[in-house]
C-alpha cells in the first residue's frame, strides 16, 4: 500500500490515558528498531514545518504505529502583535497531514516587533490580557478546526497589574473559548517555589475537568540574588520527587490522563527516558484503580 493511500485512510487517533514521551532525534534509531511499549509520542511542530527529509520520514513511520500529539512552542499566543498567519498555516497543514490526537500551546509570549525571542515569557493576569489571549485562542482553534489545549507556564517574575490568580485566569479562558488545558506539574512546582505559594493548593484549585494532557519534567535549582532557591524549568534531567508527588495528587483528583515526560536538553539514553515513562504509568494505574474503588 502506498504512503499516500495509508495517509488517506488514517483517522484521528485519540491519545490514550498512558505515559508518552517526546520524540527526539537522539532516539529515532531506538524507536524504529525497538518499537517500544509507550502510549504515544509528542513533537514540537516547529521542528517539522519544513518539507520532507529524514525527520518527516521518521515521523511518518512513528505516526503509523502510535498516537501523536503536537505541542507548539513558537506561536506566541500571548504576544501583543497579531498571530503569525504563516505559522498558523504551516501548523494547520501538519494537523491535516498527521491528524494528531491533541494539539497544545503555551500561555506565554515570545515575539516583539517582528523579532522572535528564544523564551516563553509570562503575562499579567487581568481582564485586558484575558480578552487578548482569548481572541488569539479563538483564532487558532478556528484555523485548525479543533480544540487546542493551553499550558500553564513556569514563571520567574510577577506583575503589579495582575489582579486574578493564574488558575482563575485559565478557568475563564476555558469558559470564553472552549479550549482545554494542559497541566504541567513541573511548572506548578517551579512557579510555586519562585513566588512562594502552595503548589498543593494550586493543584487542588485547578479546573481539572478541562485537563486533556499532563506534563512532567525535571527542574534545575540555582540561587536567587537574596540567596533563596530559584527553580528553572530546564527539561534536562529526571522528574524530581516533589513533582512526582504533585502528579500523584493530580491523578488522584482527575483519574488517568495522558501524561508526557519532557526531556528536551541533555537528552539521556532511551532506557533512562523510558524508565521515567514507566514510573508515570505506575502512578496512572494506581490512580485509576483508587478512583474505581
Amino acid at each position: 500500500m502506498s504512503a499516500a493511500r495509508r495517509l488517506g485512510q488514517r483517522t484521528m487517533a485519540p491519545i490514550p490515558a498512558r505515559a508518552g514521551v517526546g520524540l527526539k532525534p537522539e532516539h529515532y534509531r531506538d524507536v524504529l528498531d525497538l518499537w517500544p511499549d509507550v502510549g504515544w509520542f509528542e513533537v514540537h511542530p516547529e521542528n517539522y514545518m519544513g518539507a520532507g527529509g529524514w525527520p518527516h520520514h521518521v515521523l511518518e513511520r512513528v505516526r503509523a504505529r502510535y498516537p501523536l500529539s503536537l505541542h507548539g512552542v513558537g506561536l506566541s499566543i500571548g504576544g501583543a502583535e497579531p498571530l503569525d498567519r504563516r505559522h498558523i498555516g504551516r501548523l494547520a497543514e501538519l494537523v491535516r497531514h498527521y491528524k494528531p490526537g491533541l494539539v497544545s500551546e503555551h500561555l506565554a509570549w515570545s515575539t516583539h516587533e517582528g523579532h522572535f525571542l528564544n523564551d516563553l515569557l509570562p503575562l499579567p493576569y487581568n481582564k485586558e490580557t484575558l480578552v487578548h489571549v482569548a481572541s488569539h485562542v479563538d483564532e487558532l482553534q478556528q484555523a485548525l478546526g479543533r480544540q487546542v489545549l493551553i499550558e500553564n507556564p513556569s514563571t520567574y517574575v510577577t506583575f503589579t497589574t495582575t489582579d486574578m490568580p493564574e488558575v482563575a485566569f485559565l478557568a475563564e479562558l476555558v469558559h470564553r473559548t472552549g479550549c482545554g488545558l494542559l497541566l504541567d506539574c513541573n511548572n506548578v512546582y517551579v512557579s510555586a517555589t519562585n513566588h512562594r505559594f502552595d503548589p498543593v493548593a494550586y493543584i487542588d484549585a485547578f479546573p481539572i475537568e478541562h485537563v486533556g494532557e499532563i506534563h512532567l519534567a525535571g527542574y534545575a535549582e540555582v540561587a536567587d540574588d537574596d540567596g533563596s532557591a530559584l527553580l528553572i524549568d530546564a527539561h534536562d534531567r529526571a522528574v524530581r520527587d516533589a513533582v512526582w508527588g504533585l502528579y500523584a495528587r493530580t491523578i488522584a483528583r482527575a483519574g488517568a490522563v495522558p501524561t508526557l515526560i519532557e526531556w528536551d536538553n541533555d537528552v539521556p539514553e532511551w532506557a533512562a527516558l523510558h524508565a521515567e515513562a514507566l514510573k508515570a504509568e505506575r502512578i496512572l494505574a494506581a490512580g485509576g484503580a483508587s478512583r474505581a474503588a
